[in-house]
């Protein structure tokens, strides 16, 4: 028998995966989480996820140039080598007065001299102060919780979706999902009488 030169397999779709909702930090586990003891650095990292939207990636390649006190904004390379401005929150851009004007803001420790840290330290450093907390879900719930609240507090779809680095608006609009208390108390502002 003999061999094919392609691979039928090739022509199969994969299966689709579940679009998955968010799950950002309640509002009450952040507050919690921001009262937790942690180092400085660790409050950085907490405050760059949460109030820039970073992703851990992200956030272990902040660097001190990547910072434009003067304009309160951060530099960021996401996914796919993306660049984008995003605007300091003030609370971050008093936190950035305080960091490295040069150099990464996290740098990798002596097996790793002169590289950021990795991503997955960050993930490690964030995932145990929640831990601590007794905050459930992972960093990213984190940057869930910044897109989630802009899109509740009045923010458009679009510049949420600039606000992430998302290339589809699709993969912002996940956020749109309306909560059960938003429901529940639009149904109890239903007047049957309003016409009489």
């Amino acid at each position: 028998m003999g061999h094919r030169p392609d691979n039928p397999m090739t022509m199969l779709q994969g299966p689709r995966r579940p679009e998955r909702s968010p799950r950002p930090v309640a509002d009450e586990d952040l507050i919690a989480l921001l009262g937790t003891p942690m180092r400085d650095r660790t409050r950085v990292m907490l405050l760059l996820a949460a109030l820039a939207g970073l992703r851990v990636s992200e956030i272990a390649r902040v660097r001190g140039e990547d910072i434009d006190l003067g304009a309160a904004r951060i530099h960021v390379t996401g996914k796919g080598g993306k660049q984008a401005w995003v605007p300091l929150h003030p609370i971050l851009a008093e936190v950035a007065a305080g960091m490295p004007r040069a150099g990464w803001w996290f740098p990798g420790n002596s097996a790793r001299p002169g590289q950021a840290v990795r991503p997955k330290s960050v993930s490690d450093i964030l995932s145990g102060v929640m831990r601590r907390a007794g905050v459930p879900g992972t960093p990213h719930a984190l940057r869930h919780w910044y897109a989630s609240t802009l899109l509740d507090d009045g923010a458009d779809l679009r510049t949420v979706q600039e606000l992430m680095r998302h290339s589809s608006i699709q993969t912002t609009q996940v956020y749109t999902r309306v909560k059960d208390s938003r429901r529940v108390e639009a149904v109890g502002r239903l007047d049957p009488f309003r016409a009489a």
